[in-house]
């Protein structure tokens, strides 16, 4: 392990240079990172806060069809990441509010684009499954 974190590629002394590490080891810090990311749920919970800070409750009305353990799992790990704050409110009863950090925030130029092109592609990756399935069906 080199001294920002990842792991080196064998044979890749100054080879590519925006990959500094191998992310396809599995103890690569970076890929630990690219699987929280790579998370459905991550990616909704910081597109929202990104709007705006918000408490549970409201997060759980907008996403729908996550669970209160899994969304409770993933603010969790998105704060210990650093991605998101978790703050309690004094009130009765408590009231928890998530807010999404500079960290977080430098996240959702990457994460919005990929909603973009998601959005754009969709159309084409549903053409390119009923080909496959087509072919899948008739074999």
């Amino acid at each position: 392990m080199t001294q920002d974190g990842t792991f080196p590629i064998p044979g890749n002394a100054g080879g590519t240079p925006w990959l500094k590490g191998d992310v396809f080891d599995p103890a690569c810090p970076t890929r630990l990172l690219l699987d929280r990311i790579g998370d459905k749920w991550s990616v909704l919970v910081l597109l929202l806060l990104g709007e705006e800070a918000r408490r549970f409750n409201e997060l759980k009305r907008r996403i729908a069809g996550v669970s209160q353990k899994m969304l409770s799992q993933t603010l969790r790990m998105l704060e210990r990441d650093g991605l998101v704050t978790r703050q309690v409110i004094a009130t009765k009863p408590v009231s928890v509010r998530y807010a999404i950090t500079p960290l977080g925030a430098e996240l959702l130029d990457a994460l919005r684009a990929l909603m973009m092109w998601s959005e754009q592609r969709i159309g084409a990756v549903l053409a390119a499954q009923r080909a496959y399935d087509g072919r899948e069906a008739s074999a």
